[in-house]
């Protein structure tokens, strides 16, 4: 498999903290994966590292064939917006804009032209067409995550990092928003990198990265949820390997 993201023996410190710990792994083109683990195992550590948002300790970070670890914080942005999408709990959809706007926002700010018939697919997928001169206000929760997921896709990134992505959803949305993930992977391709707490949304990802004390302890191909609960449960009564 193609790598889009690798990370080589790379460790974050916070201090004396260790959030990870020699962390050797790779993010695979055209796979869904979840990472989970109790708080504190260093998971949105991963994601912060994995996506140029924060530099390793030590270690080395690829994005494709590009070194990033020790990229300037300029440089990383400029980067990010050209081969990495993100989609956060929380939206982040600017309230006074409409939703088309807030979509074409990252693209305009990078200095790039939308394409629009591949904005037309992504917002016919994901049902927003009626939507897209309305203000995020008047959208539902789960419409909104919906549209933070365009503006994710928008710039066709090499990899989307989503951070509890359906924490702030009702299980209807939720449900949605996770099968509209897993489609945009089996469809389209797409890579995506998905932070969660609950094994069952992490069920519906390829693979499953099961992380404790800063250390990817196991993956899980395919687990079914009651698996992934069992597999956490035993974090805290065996050695780390």
């Amino acid at each position: 498999m193609t790598a889009v993201v690798t990370l080589h023996e790379v460790t974050k410190r916070y201090g004396d903290v260790v959030a990870l710990d020699e962390v050797s792994l790779m993010f695979p083109r055209g796979r869904f994966v979840a990472v989970m683990g109790p708080s504190g195992s260093g998971k949105s550590t991963l994601l912060h590292c994995a996506a140029a948002l924060d530099p390793p300790t030590s270690g080395v970070v690829l994005i494709g064939d590009v070194d990033v670890s020790r990229m300037s914080e300029t440089r990383r942005t400029e980067l990010r917006r050209k081969h990495i999408g993100f989609v956060f709990q929380s939206y982040n959809l600017l309230p006074t804009i409409s939703i088309q706007d807030n979509i074409t926002l990252p693209l305009r700010l990078a200095g790039l032209r939308p394409d629009a018939g591949w904005l037309a697919e992504l917002v016919d997928r994901v049902g927003l067409r009626e939507r897209l001169h309305h203000r995020p206000g008047e959208l539902s929760g789960g419409q909104q995550q919906r549209a933070a997921i365009v503006r994710a896709l928008a710039a066709r990134p090499d990899v989307v990092f989503a951070d509890e992505p359906t924490g702030a959803l009702d299980l209807r949305s939720a449900a949605q928003v996770l099968t509209l993930l897993r489609e945009l992977v089996d469809d389209l391709g797409q890579t995506v990198v998905m932070v969660t707490h609950d094994p069952n949304s992490a069920a519906r990802a390829h693979d499953t990265l099961v992380m404790a004390d800063g250390k990817v302890v196991d993956v899980l191909n395919a687990p079914a949820p009651e698996d992934l609960a069992v597999r956490l449960t035993r974090l805290g009564r065996e050695p780390v390997s």
